[in-house]
């Protein structure tokens, strides 16, 4: 059978100057399948729009700035990730130059930047090192975060198979 997932884009938008990460904290909508986790910023990607152009036009709905320079730092494909178990594949950048001033919050939750340092130790497999960041995410997250923020220039490709909204493996290889 065909693969036909779910394409959304995801992106770490990271400053240099403050060595962070702008995160949404999903808090807003009851009925969201992220509620309470931080995310990236990102979104479906619509009918005749490329990948780069998808996530310009999501980090200013989401953020309200415009993206100067990013560059996709890898793949993942979440088969059975949705709530009725769609399959989803998501490129995921790392924006290093944009313009504008995000705002406090968005429609999806508040906004903030959050120490890389922090990201990193929530996504340590330790777990007592992981509950001294206090940052709830998806527990995939926590495999391939390090991969967009580490110095490695080559790209990543992972999968990630879901069910009943957890992993059950992680596969991953980089060129």
């Amino acid at each position: 059978m065909p693969y036909t997932p779910i394409i959304g884009t995801l992106a770490y938008v990271r400053d240099n100057s403050t060595n962070s990460v702008l995160m949404v904290h999903r808090n807003r909508r009851q009925h969201d399948e992220h509620l309470g986790k931080w995310n990236g910023l990102g979104g479906k990607l619509e009918t005749h729009e490329d990948l780069a152009a998808g996530v310009r036009r999501e980090l200013r709905e989401e953020a309200s700035i415009e993206v100067v320079s990013m560059r996709l730092r890898g793949t993942v494909s979440w088969p059975g990730f949705g709530p009725n178990g769609e399959d989803w594949l998501s490129p995921i950048f790392l924006v290093d130059s944009w313009t504008g001033t995000p705002p406090a919050d968005n429609d999806e939750g508040r906004l903030e930047w959050i120490a890389i340092e922090r990201l990193l130790r929530a996504c340590d497999p330790d777990s007592r090192v992981r509950e001294t960041a206090h940052l709830p995410m998806w527990e995939g997250d926590r495999h391939f975060l390090p991969l967009v923020l580490d110095d490695d220039p080559r790209t990543f490709h992972g999968v990630m198979p879901y069910a009943n909204g957890r992993p059950t493996g992680w596969t991953v290889e980089r060129w």
